[in-house]
């Protein structure tokens, strides 16, 4: 059956491992009493109150073992025994293995948004509409959770998002007389600036991140895909609309006239030229101070000089906010007891005590409201930004504006593809348009051999 290509499919996808996408730390390993699943004896944490019930979760946010202990002394009706075993991919890998197994999995478990079709689709997370939804649905803004939605499904709690906007050097700027950007169009005219007169690279178009490129294309209005879980053998794919071939072609002139970087991100050699000054601007997300702080950015001879602005945009009499990256707790189909694991996944990481620690500690740009507009948070004077208000010039805006986006279950397979187009049109062999219609074709071929129908 169709059914069956389309869960090996999504299985071979998930073992694939996972793009950066969000404010995610290193942490522990299995070998710190992880892999234990269900069996609450390993736990990281030592449990307070024992003789109430325990739910056991992976995770790895950096300040995870503060977040359970605070839940746990402030819960009177559950406690949690987390382990960390292993960020991203080495996580899923071991998430995979215990759905095929049918055994080995958490009650409770940390899945970046761009996952949950991919698990969903395998039935290896289940629904929380029903499980204490309602109850927090207001805590959260309607985007927040359409990226933890399948159809009409709910499942996962959000945590962390990534509002994106664009970083920037502020002495860089000042040198060379430019002003924030407002729309693309005067992104690339200061770029020719900045060339003209000698600067460095205004930005630089990584192949190792088409989760930006594919936000930029739904800024400019783009719809990529369509999915919904009530007809999960049906697909919607659009990856070669006019919006997502202005937005790919656009990026493709700008390598073309040498006006920004071709270098992958996330690598030594992006960082080295990061810190070096080589780059002017950074468009990334509200993570990004925490992921370039633990990186070694701002702490040397590019101290003092960063800066953020709003994202530019395609249109400016129609402003669209993009997120890159976020994460959620999703309640697996083998918890022991879903209500009570759907009380963990719904309370962890969102108790003030927490949250604060998060956002304070540049761990994590949190989505619950009341911490995303609460008057500490949104007045915070950044450190990595030298003070600059950044959560009320740029970010919590951002965040309150985003609507959410459809991810789909074979996600990283598409995400792979499309780093291979946009490798291409660094290497100058082919064309945004064309790598648009390369892209679309290449999906929507995969997506129709794994069992998919494609509309």
């Amino acid at each position: 059956m169709k059914t069956k290509h389309v869960l090996a499919a999504a299985t071979t996808l998930v073992l694939a491992g996972g793009l950066v996408a969000c404010s995610g730390g290193g942490g522990g390993t299995a070998s710190q009493g992880g892999g234990g699943g269900n069996d609450a004896t390993n736990c990281t944490n030592t449990i307070p109150k024992a003789d109430l019930p325990v739910v056991t979760m992976w995770a790895w946010y950096p300040n995870m073992e503060t977040v359970i202990d605070n839940f746990n002394d402030q819960n009177d009706e559950v406690q949690v025994c987390w382990t960390n075993v292993g960020q991203g991919g080495d996580e899923y890998d071991k998430f995979q293995t215990a759905i095929t197994a049918g055994t080995g999995a958490p009650d409770v478990i940390m899945v970046e948004a761009d996952r949950i079709p991919t698990f969903q689709i395998q039935k290896g997370i289940v629904d929380i509409k029903d499980l204490g939804y309602e109850d927090v649905k207001g805590d959260y803004s309607e985007g927040a959770w359409k990226d933890v939605s399948v159809g009409d499904g709910v499942y996962g709690v959000p945590v962390d998002g990534g509002p994106m906007g664009m970083i920037y050097r502020a002495d860089i700027f000042e040198e060379y007389g430019i002003t924030p950007p407002t729309t693309w169009e005067e992104y690339e005219a200061a770029a020719q600036k900045m060339k003209d007169a000698g600067g460095p690279l205004f930005g630089d178009l990584g192949a190792n991140v088409p989760a930006v490129m594919m936000a930029l294309q739904y800024q400019n209005g783009a719809t990529p895909f369509g999915y919904d879980s009530s007809k999960p053998e049906e697909i919607a794919i659009d990856l070669a609309s006019s919006e997502s071939k202005e937005v790919l072609d656009y990026w493709a002139g700008l390598v073309e006239k040498g006006l920004v970087g071709t270098q992958d991100q996330f690598t030594p050699e992006y960082i080295s030229g990061v810190i070096g000054g080589n780059y002017a601007t950074y468009i990334s997300a509200a993570w990004a101070p925490g992921y370039l702080t633990g990186a070694g950015v701002g702490e040397g001879e590019d101290a003092d000089v960063w800066r953020t602005a709003p994202l530019p945009q395609w249109d400016s009499s129609n402003p669209i906010s993009v997120n890159w990256g976020g994460s959620a707790f999703s309640v697996t189909s083998q918890a022991k007891d879903p209500a009570l694991a759907a009380k963990v996944a719904l309370g962890v990481y969102a108790d003030e005590k927490s949250l604060e620690d998060g956002w304070q500690n540049q761990v994590i740009f949190p989505l619950n409201l009341t911490a995303l507009n609460s008057d500490a948070f949104v007045d915070y004077e950044i450190p990595f930004f030298s003070g600059q208000q950044a959560n009320k010039e740029v970010y919590v805006p951002a965040a309150n504006a985003y609507t959410g986006m459809t991810y789909v279950p074979f996600g990283q397979y598409y995400y792979d593809a499309f780093t291979q187009q946009l490798a291409s049109i660094n290497e100058g062999s082919i064309s945004g348009s064309d790598a648009a219609d390369a892209l679309q074709a290449d999906i929507a071929a995969y997506a129709t051999e794994q069992g998919f129908t494609v509309k």
